[in-house]
């Protein structure tokens, strides 16, 4: 097991190379000085422009700016905005908590939701349940999130008046945010209806942010059911006289969780993309939102240094996603 962890720990870093290289390269390659873009429609001088861009240190060659950017990561050091003039780190733990909230509560809908649609579906293979659930999956995972997210907000926020259309809580209630988790900062407040309000504006963006990785978790789970209802061992506890309920919950459902947990570890990458359309249709203050602005404005610290930290945390997901297979089977902890 120790071998096993060491491995994936030295993966690590050539991913973090790849992400840094390549944000670092894209983000050069938008068309855009972030001069002007600071200065917006300001004129200013050759001499002043030039003293700027050497202030900021991007006159430089790109290679030289590269292999600065990436010694100064290793100390720790991701630099500072050009707009706000506050440190990426500052910047990106101040709002990645509502972008977690968020994250969080988007999978805990699709795993709630998943799993038990696909073991249903599973059990009724061929069926109308079958079908509807399956269906129902692919049109959720085919549907652009932009889309998704304007409709609901027509029928649930505009036609009905049933949730909130953007934010993290009503105008009306003011507390200090301790943690950034407005669900917790708002529970413990002393102000009445802050909790509610809460929920009620992260309904739709739950939803919205969850329905692609619901879709896969559930045709996973369909999936790994179905291979292990035909094993030997399955069979054997019918005959033993085991409930139904036990064979399928506790037997079955314990091994085919094997390959599920993989795919919700890789849905956390997918999460993280897609909370960056979904946090700018609902006006969610994430780290979403936080790094389409900064691509408007240049502001190229801020885009390598918050990609290369959310590329961190999905790392780190998918490195405990693997250390959870040897709870999950014992057999898989002993070969490592």
């Amino acid at each position: 097991m120790l071998r096993f962890v060491t491995q994936r720990v030295l993966l690590i870093i050539p991913t973090f190379l790849g992400a840094a290289l390549l944000t670092f390269t894209l983000i050069h390659l938008i068309p855009g000085d972030p001069i002007q873009m600071l200065l917006g429609e300001k004129v200013i001088d050759p001499e002043r422009h030039a003293a700027l861009l050497h202030q900021i240190g991007l006159d430089r060659p790109l290679y030289i700016q590269f292999i600065d950017y990436i010694w100064h990561v290793l100390q720790g050091d991701l630099g500072k905005s050009i707009v706000t003039k506050n440190t990426v780190l500052s910047d990106f733990f101040t709002l990645f908590p509502a972008t977690l909230e968020l994250a969080l509560c988007a999978m805990v809908f699709a795993i709630v939701l998943a799993i038990p649609a696909g073991v249903i579906a599973a059990q009724k293979r061929g069926s109308v349940y079958d079908h509807a659930l399956m269906g129902a999956a692919l049109t959720g995972y085919s549907m652009p999130i932009f889309w998704w997210g304007l409709l609901l907000i027509l029928l649930f926020s505009i036609t009905l008046g049933w949730t909130p259309v953007s934010g993290r809580i009503d105008l009306d209630y003011y507390f200090d945010e301790g943690t950034g988790f407005m669900l917790y900062d708002s529970l413990v407040s002393d102000q009445e209806g802050a909790f509610v309000s809460a929920v009620s504006h992260l309904i739709l963006p739950s939803i919205v942010l969850g329905t692609i990785p619901l879709a896969v978790i559930s045709r996973m789970t369909r999936s790994a059911m179905l291979e292990v209802l035909g094993e030997d061992y399955v069979r054997t506890a019918y005959a033993k006289g085991l409930s139904h309920f036990r064979v399928v919950g506790i037997h079955a459902l314990r091994n085919a969780l094997i390959p599920v947990v993989t795919v919700i570890g890789l849905q956390v990458g997918t999460l993280m993309a897609g909370a960056i359309l979904t946090e700018n249709i609902f006006s969610w203050p994430g780290v979403g939102s936080w790094l389409v602005t900064s691509i408007y404005q240049r502001d190229y610290p801020s885009v390598q240094g918050g990609v290369l930290l959310i590329a961190g945390f999905v790392i780190l997901v998918n490195l405990s996603v693997d250390l959870v297979y040897g709870l999950l089977n014992p057999r898989i902890r002993g070969r490592r």
